[in-house]
């Protein structure tokens, strides 16, 4: 049902912008975000946003990342800016009723190198 594109390698300071595409209506789905688990750590939430137009940002990607939900063609943006090394990571689209936390797609790999 989610299926992100986009990942690939760039430079530090660069940008790349990563898509997830919903099967059907994204209306379905109130909540919407990306994750992203690095070699070694932990699964964090990167960016939310939820059908009133709330978002949330790590703080980590404050300023730098922009969450994007395009109602008219179902897909979910994650607008990546001033990527830094930090940043490589697989990153996951993920949908549910309150939290993006029920349903996933199969992550896309973003490395930046320095």
């Amino acid at each position: 049902q989610l299926v992100e594109s986009g990942g690939g390698l760039v430079q530090a300071g660069h940008s790349l912008r990563l898509s997830c595409a919903v099967s059907g209506s994204i209306f379905r789905f109130h909540a919407m975000g990306w994750h992203r688990q690095a070699p070694g750590k932990e699964r964090e939430l990167v960016a939310s946003t939820w059908r009133t137009g709330s978002r949330f940002y790590a703080d980590s990607v404050k300023g730098r990342f922009t969450i994007i939900r395009d109602n008219t063609n179902n897909t979910l943006y994650l607008q990546m800016d001033d990527l830094k090394p930090e940043d490589t990571a697989i990153y996951y689209c993920a949908a549910g009723p309150d939290q993006p936390t029920t349903y996933w797609g199969q992550g896309a790999q973003v490395t930046v190198s320095s």
